[in-house]
């Protein structure tokens, strides 16, 4: 005894295969047009949406070092008291909100 309409059969199991593919086969290749419509004067752009510019813009130099600096940035004695406000700080800190318990 078969159970019709609750199980798909060898042949509609098929017809959904041989669907899905062919979908699958026509929309990798209209996928890549996509690009080239977008570029269609009446098709691809919106109403209010600014013109594309003329030249198309360049990479970035990533591989140019920035320049060297004259001297340090910051003198020793003044990083030492801007670290000393810091710990000052963080100690303020602690009094006013104790640290949580460890978890368990």
């Amino acid at each position: 005894m078969t159970r019709r309409g609750t199980f798909i059969d060898g042949r509609s199991a098929r017809a959904v295969a041989t669907a899905a593919l062919l979908a699958l086969g026509l929309g990798l290749p209209l996928g890549g047009c996509a690009s080239t419509i977008a570029d269609m004067p009446m098709v691809g752009t919106p109403a209010g949406a600014p013109a594309r510019p003329a030249e198309v813009g360049t990479y970035l130099p990533v591989h140019d070092l920035p320049t060297t600096r004259e001297g340090t940035a910051m003198a020793p004695a003044d990083q030492a008291k801007m670290q000393a406000e810091l710990t000052a700080a963080r100690d303020r800190q602690a009094v006013v909100l104790p640290a949580k318990p460890a978890a368990k």
